[in-house]
């Protein structure tokens, strides 16, 4: 597993309602549905990603106002096989 570091300006932080300590892991979320959303990894891959399970991933990213039946028949598929 590769670690990547960010620095993020405490006032940042305070704008989102956030923590340093909570930040990291809203992040993971936050990049994990839009690459979902992007289709550059599908929900299986964006909840590892994000830490969480498949099934958690997907009830999660509705209140980003992300779908999780907008996908391709191609990525549709890739999820049933790696289901």
């Amino acid at each position: 597993m590769s670690t990547i570091q960010v620095e993020i300006p405490d006032e940042v932080l305070i704008s989102l309602k956030e923590t340093a300590e909570t930040m990291p892991e809203e992040l993971c979320l936050m990049a994990a549905i839009k690459l979902f959303e992007l289709g550059k990894l599908s929900s299986g891959r964006a909840a590892q990603l994000a830490g969480i399970s498949r099934v958690t991933f997907l009830m999660k990213i509705g209140r980003y106002q992300v779908s999780p039946f907008a996908l391709t028949a191609e990525q549709l598929a890739d999820d049933v096989r790696n289901a």
